[in-house]
């Protein structure tokens, strides 16, 4: 962990964030009219929203027990925005508020911090929210924001899912009925999501250190604990990479576009399991290494399963990385001891 991770964030990030689903619906469209998985219609890459993502993160962010502005209100699904950020607010007298609401607000609300947030809100004759409406502003652009994720390869949906039949006893004699589930999930995806730190933004909703640095952590138990649905269920995270770059203004940029599948179109279409693909990333190693004098640090973590190639041969990611930028860039994470220190 950074020295001191209360300062406000002063280097920009990279992230490569890849996870994969077997057998699931990873960002279903209901616009399809039956909520198909999304593809790319040319490419045939499944296609996930960052607000899915997004969605994964705020839930995780919730169960670590931190305020959440956007939230999913498991319990109460009635709940208004105002209602919402008079319960970010932490304030039940309207006497209380003054210009230091807008701090308050950042301080319960860690997803604002991170993806910001719309605040243009209606009193409606409600004392608390007439009282902060000047201190917020309507809009708040999130310094941490997600490209669409799309799989690294063409997709192939499982045809056997989407007749599924559900049979179920009627009411009169117990006779045998049934009903179509109409599930459509893909055979398999690995999935890319590239996302980036602005440091800039920062200043404008207090992001810090330590949040920056819960996310090395948080997106890889969001996808772990929060796709435990029936559609859901399925999708492992695979590799998350932060590249923490030295100098203000500058990152590389598309660094999951240097990521590929060393299988050509036709065989991807039969990946079933993560022990069917190999990643190659020679590009991406080979464009860290072109930048290394302006890179601080890489933030890694890589699922033991996943077969990594470079140069035509099997590497051990982690230890190319080493080699390539020096040790004393690179931390390995440890997930599951690290993420103690970002509960709430």
């Amino acid at each position: 962990m950074s020295d001191d991770t209360t300062d406000t964030v002063q280097h920009r990030s990279e992230i490569v964030f890849l996870y994969d689903a077997v057998d699931a619906n990873p960002n279903g469209n209901p616009l399809s009219g039956a909520n198909r998985p999304r593809k790319d219609p040319v490419t045939e890459q499944a296609v996930v929203t960052d607000v899915r993502l997004k969605r994964y993160l705020r839930d995780q962010l919730e169960d670590d027990g931190h305020g959440v502005y956007i939230t999913s209100e498991r319990d109460e699904y009635a709940k208004t925005r105002e209602e919402m950020l008079k319960n970010s607010l932490g304030v039940t007298d309207p006497e209380e508020i003054d210009e230091t609401a807008f701090d308050g607000f950042l301080e319960n609300a860690v997803d604002a911090r991170y993806f910001g947030a719309t605040l243009s809100i209606d009193t409606d004759d409600d004392e608390i929210l007439d009282a902060v409406e000047e201190h917020l502003p309507d809009h708040l652009t999130g310094p941490v924001q997600f490209s669409p994720g799309k799989s690294l390869h063409p997709t192939v949906e499982n045809e056997e899912y989407n007749s599924l039949t559900s049979v179920i006893g009627t009411q009169e004699g117990k006779e045998q009925g049934g009903f179509d589930l109409d599930d459509h999930r893909l055979k398999y995806a690995l999935i890319g999501f590239h996302g980036l730190v602005d440091e800039h933004g920062a200043t404008d909703t207090n992001l810090t250190e330590a949040d920056v640095e819960r996310l090395d952590t948080l997106c890889w138990r969001a996808i772990k604990n929060q796709t435990v649905t029936r559609s859901k269920v399925g999708q492992e995270p695979r590799l998350y990479c932060r590249v923490e770059y030295a100098d203000e203004r500058f990152h590389i940029g598309g660094l999951t576009h240097d990521l590929d599948t060393v299988e050509d179109d036709e065989d991807a279409r039969e990946f079933r399991n993560i022990r069917d693909v190999t990643l190659e990333a020679t590009a991406f190693l080979d464009r860290l290494d072109d930048h290394a004098a302006a890179i601080d640090t890489v933030h890694v973590a890589v699922d033991s399963v996943l077969d990594v190639a470079a140069d035509g041969k099997s590497i051990d990611l982690v230890d190319e990385l080493r080699e390539r930028l020096g040790d004393d860039a690179i931390h390995e994470i440890d997930v599951y001891e690290e993420h103690e220190e970002t509960l709430a």
